[in-house]
């Protein structure tokens, strides 16, 4: 009874628990405005090699952001833990969208973006992000968006010394 109940019952629960885990989900929202052109914004975060002079959160890029290219984002967590997470770039859209994923289905995946937008005074700066997965139901995510925020007064302050 109990190797029927393990045998058959225990994959049921998973595939339930991951389908149930992909339609959780998780949005972070940060926004500025910068006073700098979109082109501007866009040359510093394409420059990868230079994230660790200037992003507090992202803080070493392995590889550059081209469409459909790899590369690992090592993040700095609250504890100072540095993770790394292997992203996919879905959308380059020059000094407009740079649109990153990555993650385990079912388990934990996110969905980053960087969104440019010219506005009067210079460029309304945006990162928006969904994850989705199992794991946000044990994860404290609360310091995501001010980290995201700290990244945006970090490229603000990036951009008045350049």
């Amino acid at each position: 009874m109990i190797w029927n109940l393990l045998k058959f019952g225990l994959p049921i629960v998973v595939l339930l628990a991951v389908a149930v885990g992909t339609q959780t989900r998780k949005t972070f929202h940060v926004e500025q405005v910068v006073e700098a052109t979109p082109d501007e914004v866009w040359a510093v975060l394409m420059e990868t090699s230079a994230y660790s002079d200037w992003n507090p959160v992202f803080v070493k890029v392995d590889g550059t952001y081209e469409d459909g290219v790899q590369v690992v984002n090592h993040v700095v967590d609250p504890d100072g833990k540095i993770l790394e997470m292997t992203a996919t770039v879905k959308t380059l859209s020059p000094r407009r969208q740079l649109r990153q994923t990555g993650g385990i289905p079912g388990i934990i995946t996110f969905d980053h973006q960087w969104l440019l937008e010219s506005v009067e005074v210079g460029t309304k700066v945006t990162q928006h992000e969904v994850d989705r997965g199992i794991y946000l139901w044990f994860w404290d995510s609360s310091w995501i968006e001010p980290a995201y925020a700290s990244v945006n007064d970090a490229l603000a302050d990036r951009l008045r010394v350049d």
